[in-house]
């Protein structure tokens, strides 16, 4: 099985980050079991990691890996989308 790598770009701890953060760990527990790495990162703690990664808008998924990195923004509610964004195959 593959190992997922992936970024979460959240500004702050407003109701859509929350609601972001929380979609991503229920799709990731449903769908990756243990196979995953999560990292969570506020832009407003971390402004100098949004500009690294070239992120222009929040609420912001990167999967580094497996390759091709992929980008998805929004709330994450959309789960078929974020999952074909993520290219697991349920």
């Amino acid at each position: 099985m593959r190992k997922y790598q992936l970024k979460l770009y959240i500004t702050g701890k407003t109701a859509r980050s929350e609601q972001a953060v929380s979609n991503l760990k229920s799709l990731c527990k449903s769908n990756l079991n243990d196979d995953y790495e999560l990292l969570i990162i506020d832009v407003l703690d971390s402004p100098e990691l949004a500009v690294q990664d070239q992120v222009l808008a929040t609420t912001t998924l990167i999967k580094i890996l497996p390759l091709p990195v992929r980008r998805i923004v929004g709330d994450l509610t959309d789960t078929q989308r974020v999952l074909l964004g993520l290219e697991i195959k349920v």
